[in-house]
């Protein structure tokens, strides 16, 4: 137990150190899941370890953090971390996602260079022991196009609040070069650059591998105070952004745990009903992409609503048996 509060107290350290903010102390009792009472005396366990800690006036509150950082022997990274920054570095060069992946693995150098020699000595067997043990299972699918040119220019301009610039071999227009506000990039299946393009106030969608002469221009372009990548992309069951329906699935009782434990969508809400028949309902565009996922389930799945969707559904179901039966 005293072990369990030591890592706790030296979590919270380096959480303060690494915050160029700080935190309060309702921030603090959530990242370290306790009340507020607990996080003061945890507060209070740190200020004496770390003197150096100070305090931030910040009305109505006040934040705490350690301006100075921690020294290298409260940073050492354990097996178990370096292990899951290799995993991640070799799932993303498995995926074909080379840029993040050469990012991943030059971390990792960084991380192990910076340890003492005995530190490196002793923690790089288990390292290498997990690796082994742990594989990455690699799924069918197109392989994201990420080139290090293209990354580089869009995050410039993204960091500069600048305008980006680029020809674009797809949409209505094939080879047209369009000037756009950018507003951060998709990873997926494919990856896409979102941005604001004239004065359309709707987010536009553009796929990486069909940009090239992408440059970065000396133009203020800055995005919308209120948008947020994150609710943008929450808005689609995929990439592709459409009218928002109000969906609802019902999943068979024989299915049900496998649908207990899936994720359709990040607003989703699943009700269990008599019988352990599932309801899945949320909210999204995407429809069509939807409907490819739902095929997966097979009979399992009963489209409830809407209705699109199932014209949807029966539409790709009727082209593919119309291509096999011509086969």
């Amino acid at each position: 137990m005293r072990h369990e509060k030591a890592t706790k107290l030296l979590d919270l350290a380096r959480r303060l150190a690494s915050s160029s903010e700080g935190l309060t102390l309702d921030e603090m009792a959530q990242a370290m899941e306790v009340g507020r009472r607990t996080a003061e005396r945890m507060r209070d366990a740190v200020w004496t370890a770390f003197p150096q800690m100070e305090a931030i006036e910040d009305p109505p509150t006040r934040r705490f953090r350690i301006p100075s950082g921690l020294d290298s022997l409260f940073q050492t990274p354990t097996a178990e971390e370096l292990a899951a920054l290799r995993t991640a570095a070799d799932s993303n060069a498995a995926a074909g996602a080379d840029a993040r992946a050469a990012a991943l693995y030059a971390l990792e150098g960084k991380l192990l260079s910076a340890l003492k020699g005995s530190a490196r000595r002793r923690v790089a067997p288990d390292v290498e022991a997990l690796v082994q043990a742990e594989t990455i299972a690699v799924h069918a699918g197109p392989r994201p196009f990420e080139d290090q040119g293209v990354l580089a220019q869009i995050r410039s301009a993204v960091k500069g609040l600048t305008a980006l610039s680029f020809r674009y071999e797809g949409g209505s227009q094939p080879g047209r070069t369009r000037t756009v506000t950018p507003l951060g990039i998709l990873f997926g299946r494919s990856n896409y650059l979102v941005s604001l393009e004239g004065h359309s106030p709707r987010p536009r969608t553009f796929r990486l591998d069909r940009m090239s002469d992408v440059e970065a221009l000396d133009r203020p372009a800055s995005p919308p105070a209120d948008f947020s990548l994150q609710a943008f992309a929450d808005e689609s069951f995929g990439i592709y952004h459409g009218e928002i329906e109000d969906v609802v699935l019902r999943i068979r009782a024989d299915r049900a745990e496998d649908a207990l434990r899936w994720r359709f969508h990040s607003n989703q809400v699943v009700t269990q009903g008599p019988g352990g028949v599932v309801t899945v309902a949320f909210r999204a565009s995407g429809m069509l992409e939807l409907a490819w996922h739902l095929f997966t389930w097979g009979d399992a799945i009963e489209i409830v609503s809407p209705e699109s969707l199932k014209k949807i559904m029966v539409e790709e179901l009727e082209k593919a048996l119309a291509a096999h039966r011509r086969a």
